[in-house]
């Protein structure tokens, strides 16, 4: 057996009789280097994180393009750092999962140190480490990968959460929320001699960049007001020579850790296979699994310079090719087909993606909104091919029964996912002159099945357990006194508030001539049990084009 923790450079043979390449470098050295002179903080200590970011830096430095650790810091959940990172001296071991059944196992020991910077009102220890890394002139980079809410403040009524509401009334001092501690945390470093650096926003949503800009300048602008921070501040924060928030696409299908491949990792020697699930409901494990294909693309603009990203196969470039291959890919061909499979393989009862696109009509489901509805309307990155896109993603990546994802995973906070998933299509089809959002017919048929999920009830008329959305209890209650059942009630009242909700779609369903086609596709699906199924048989059947 060996440990995750041995020496992986005197014990090399025994972590390759379990399968695991090790690094060449010395994890003393590069951890050393970071915390005398930090270059790189990514926030957000998660799977992706694991699987990718900490996977490039670690190439990076065997490489000899990088002498220094990343620092990583989760703000949600001390269970992650507790649990995985300091336990297992910041390693860990990334299993890629191939669909012939093959793995490649690999040992990154590229974190430097750790961090837990929960609300400062709680335990400031964690911030207080923060500004001694923020202060200083080496650190280059700040990244992220905590998922879209990370980054909200108000909630669908346009008031601010309450932690943010208190942080804009306390002031920097001690922030509880993460956008708070970040803008406090550059306020030390401006503070210190106003020095450079980018904040690279690596979540899975369109201009990532521009909404951590917008969340950032949204509180220092508020601190302004009460009195907090002169408008110097603000001046450093808007000036691109000191402080940039660059665009980036990422993708890479990164699920909880596989039981399947904690048993193979046992099998095979390694002796940390467990999975931990903290108290905060994250599953996280000493190893993560991923899938072989992975895309980063990134905005170049790093005013205090950067680690040679390139050097490891992320494409760094100009803003709007950025922008045009998060569009091909959050918008089109990928993420609206990954929400799709999650609201039907959820009501429908599946528990993995890969099952789901075994089933004849969801894989033609997800090919006719992807090569009938989506690819139409988008701009090809060059840098990346959309056709060849989905069809990596439809006939290899999703069908793979090594990758453990599952529609409930997938189906979280879905209702911050709408507006991105399927509402800059259809504003894409109202911006051209040669096209009408009436033509679309499942894009529509999918928010309507998001109806009937927000109901709480499946395609057997039994209640299922929704996936955490902040927006549920409001959602759900709008629906609920909808009878199952019955076809022929009129739904308009209870829907139309969701419908023309355009903080969630980003447009009025019913301005651009998709409500009254959205209400009729739900009626369909309540006149009773198996009825979402022969709808979607019903759409499939009269309305598909040919995509083959």
């Amino acid at each position: 057996m060996v440990k995750i923790t041995d020496d992986y450079k005197a014990k090399k043979a025994d972590f390759a009789k379990a399968g695991i390449k090790v690094p060449t470098y010395d994890q003393a050295e590069v951890t050393k280097n970071a915390l005398a002179a930090p270059q790189w903080v990514h926030f957000g200590g998660g799977n992706l994180f694991r699987a990718f970011h900490a996977a490039i830096a670690s190439h990076l430095i065997d490489a000899g393009k990088l002498n220094k650790g990343i620092i990583v810091v989760d703000t949600h959940d001390s269970g992650v750092i507790d649990g995985v990172y300091t336990k297992f001296n910041n390693r860990m071991v990334r299993v890629i999962t191939k669909a012939d059944g093959s793995q490649d196992r690999e040992l990154f020991a590229s974190v430097a140190d750790a961090i837990y910077a929960g609300p400062a009102t709680e335990d400031a220890s964690g911030f207080e480490a923060l500004k001694k890394i923020f202060v200083q002139d080496s650190l280059q980079v700040a990244s992220f990968s905590i998922t879209e809410k990370g980054y909200a403040l108000k909630d669908a009524e346009g008031n601010f959460y309450a932690p943010v509401a208190r942080d804009i009334k306390n002031g920097p001092a001690k922030p509880e929320n993460n956008m708070s501690l970040m803008v406090a945390l550059l306020l030390a470093r401006f503070n210190a001699g106003a020095k450079p650096m980018a904040l690279l926003s690596t979540d899975n949503f369109s201009q990532n960049g521009d909404k951590l800009k917008d969340s950032v300048m949204t509180i220092a602008k508020a601190w302004k007001a009460n009195g907090f921070v002169n408008q110097d501040f603000i001046d450093y924060l808007s000036d691109e020579n000191k402080i940039t928030f660059p665009l980036s696409m990422i993708d890479r299908i990164t699920p909880n850790p596989s039981e399947t491949v904690s048993k193979a990792l046992e099998k095979d020697g390694f002796e940390d296979y467990q999975i931990v699930h903290t108290a905060a409901h994250t599953n996280i494990a000493a190893f993560t699994n991923t899938e072989e294909a992975h895309y980063l693309v990134v905005e170049d603009k790093f005013p205090n310079g950067r680690p040679a990203f390139e050097d490891d196969g992320v494409i760094m470039t100009d803003r709007d090719t950025v922008n045009l291959a998060d569009q091909m890919k959050v918008t089109a061909c990928l993420n609206p087909l990954h929400t799709a499979l999650a609201i039907y393989g959820t009501i429908l009862g599946f528990k993995s993606i890969s099952s789901e696109v075994q089933d004849p009509d969801l894989k033609h489901l997800i090919m006719q909104i992807g090569y009938g509805e989506d690819l139409p309307v988008v701009q090809d990155p060059k840098v990346l091919s959309p056709r060849k896109f989905i069809d990596e993603l439809v006939n290899k990546r999703l069908p793979n029964p090594y990758s453990p994802d599952t529609p409930q995973r997938i189906a979280t906070d879905t209702s911050q996912k709408m507006g991105v998933r399927y509402g800059v299509t259809i504003q894409h089809y109202i911006d051209d002159p040669s096209r009408d959002p009436k033509e679309l017919n499942f894009i529509p048929l999918v928010i309507a099945t998001w109806l009937r999920y927000l109901m709480g009830i499946n395609d057997e008329g039994a209640e299922f357990q929704p996936s955490p959305d902040p927006l549920w209890d409001d959602l759900h209650g709008q629906v609920k006194d909808i009878k199952f059942g019955d076809a022929d009630q009129d739904v308009h009242e209870a829907v139309k508030g969701i419908l023309s909700n355009k903080s969630i779609f980003g447009v009025d369903l019913y301005e651009v001539g998709l409500g009254d086609k959205i209400e009729a596709d739900f009626k369909e699906m309540l006149a009773g049990k198996g009825t979402i199924r022969k709808t979607l048989e019903a759409h499939l059947a009269k309305d598909s084009k040919d995509v083959e």
